[in-house]
């Protein structure tokens, strides 16, 4: 089975010093997963940043994500091994595919298989899939083989539960990883999440983060406020009841905030 932590730092569009902030931050307030992409053009301040850390590697867990124009055979090893020069470490905890672009030029079982092979050369200890839909990550386990997907990093929110595809990878033993699990700050404002804050002395988001953590998926928010940074990690600390659940369960509005053509594949 795999091993995902439960929860890590985002860096999605942070550049230059902020990402190296926000990063450095998350480690000195007891962060040890770090979640990166090569599209999000990070991967080098979350490598200095790391390095200036002190954190020993094996305590850490590092993503990163292949972006699309390396998907091909010949280029995501050799993409992979500049991410690892840019992050200033030996491997990857995990790499994921970012997107699987339908129509992208390069079918499924070739970005797969190079995937496999990264890990296979040592270079990730393990492998999963983000934005994928069910019929996508059947795709994806045929090729792989069942048991070596670690997750499939999705979006989801108390806006946006995507129950059929979370239930599938349950029953597969993918790990969910929830991203935009606050949905861009819509869900801050929300009265009924508001009013379980309230019941718990805890704010909006530790109780989004809670909800997410409580269904066993794992969570990556991001801030560059080393306060909110502080403050998401004690979402772990809550434990909602069945009736909070109930309550978030019926904010389901199918509210997806990122499905980029040519990138997203069609949603279940």
């Amino acid at each position: 089975m795999s091993h995902i932590p439960s929860f890590g730092v985002g860096t999605f569009r942070l550049k230059g010093q902020t990402a190296l902030d926000s990063v450095r931050n998350a480690l000195e307030v007891g962060y040890r997963a770090i979640d990166t992409a090569q599209i999000y053009g990070n991967e080098a301040e979350v490598g200095e940043a790391i390095a200036q850390s002190g954190v020993k590697r094996a305590e850490l867990f590092v993503t990163t994500k292949i972006w699309t124009d390396s998907y091909a055979k010949a280029k995501l090893v050799p993409s992979l091994r500049q991410s690892l020069e840019k992050l200033r470490i030996d491997y990857v905890d995990l790499t994921l595919i970012h997107w699987p672009a339908p129509g992208n030029g390069v079918e499924l079982p070739e970005y797969m298989e190079a995937l496999a092979e990264a890990k296979a050369l040592g270079l990730t200890r393990q492998i999963g899939i983000s934005n994928f839909n069910i019929e996508l990550t059947r795709q994806a386990i045929a090729v792989v083989g069942k048991g070596e997907i670690a997750t499939n990093q999705i979006e989801l929110s108390p806006y946006l539960q995507n129950h059929k595809l979370t239930a599938f990878l349950n029953e597969q033993g993918i790990t969910v990883t929830s991203y935009m699990t606050l949905a861009y700050g819509k869900v801050l404002h929300d009265p009924v999440l508001a009013k379980i804050a309230g019941k718990h002395q805890a704010t909006v988001a530790q109780v989004a983060l809670a909800w997410a953590l409580q269904l066993g998926y794992a969570v990556i928010p991001s801030s560059t406020k080393r306060e909110n940074l502080a403050s998401n990690l004690l979402a772990r600390n809550i434990k909602l009841d069945a009736e909070d659940m109930a309550l978030i369960a019926t904010l389901e509005r199918n509210g997806r905030e990122i499905t980029p053509a040519g990138l997203a594949p069609v949603w279940d």
